[in-house]
């Protein structure tokens, strides 16, 4: 019976779901302030062709309908974790060559790191509590900066903030999805397909 499995998990997990989406969209929206800032003062055009910058997470996403709650979870989960490093060699980049003296825009940068930090740690929070484990953190090393030249990084810092911003979006659809999946008697990590 559905009400014999009724526990507190459900409730948590759709709470942690809203508390997520929130974040997320704050991230999104200091994002995109951010994003006004960046190509000013970088100097660069909105509309350049980025296509070229590797090594930053695609929130596109050409299989979604096949994947599992708990595997878009762990793609969420893997992407804000790559953000982390990205974000923090954005920062230094601009500290060290591209705007030294700016120390607003720093603070800007750093206080959405430390946002994708807590979106990072919130996720695993949801895996745990579908019982699920923390996927593994394969993390390529980091390029080295001298071998970028300063326009490349801008470029570089450009697709990173781009792409955070999709990946925020993305992010709340699949939360939204979690949520609807805990509604119920039914939980991701349970064998039992989901009947809603």
């Amino acid at each position: 019976m559905a009400s014999a499995e009724q526990s507190p998990v459900p409730l948590q997990h759709r709470n942690l779901c809203s508390r997520l989406i929130l974040l997320a969209r704050k991230i999104r929206s200091d994002v995109a302030s951010l994003l006004e800032s960046y190509v000013e003062r970088q100097g660069l055009d909105k509309t350049i062709s980025l296509d070229s910058v590797d090594g930053v997470p695609a929130a596109a996403m050409e299989q979604g309908g096949e994947l599992t709650v708990a595997e878009r979870l762990g793609a969420n989960l893997q992407a804000y974790r790559a953000f982390q490093v990205l974000l923090g060699e954005v920062l230094e980049e601009q500290r060290s060559h591209l705007t030294p003296l700016d120390t607003d825009f720093h603070a800007s940068i750093h206080s959405v790191l430390r946002q994708v930090a807590a979106l990072a740690y919130q996720l695993e929070e949801l895996l745990a509590l579908l019982g699920h484990g923390r996927p593994a953190w394969e993390a390529a090393g980091p390029e080295e900066p001298a071998h970028r030249s300063l326009f490349e990084m801008k470029r570089r810092g450009l697709k990173v903030l781009q792409e955070l911003a999709q990946w925020t979006v993305r992010s709340v659809r699949d939360l939204r999805q979690a949520a609807k999946h805990s509604q119920g008697s039914g939980i991701a990590h349970r064998g039992q397909p989901q009947k809603e």
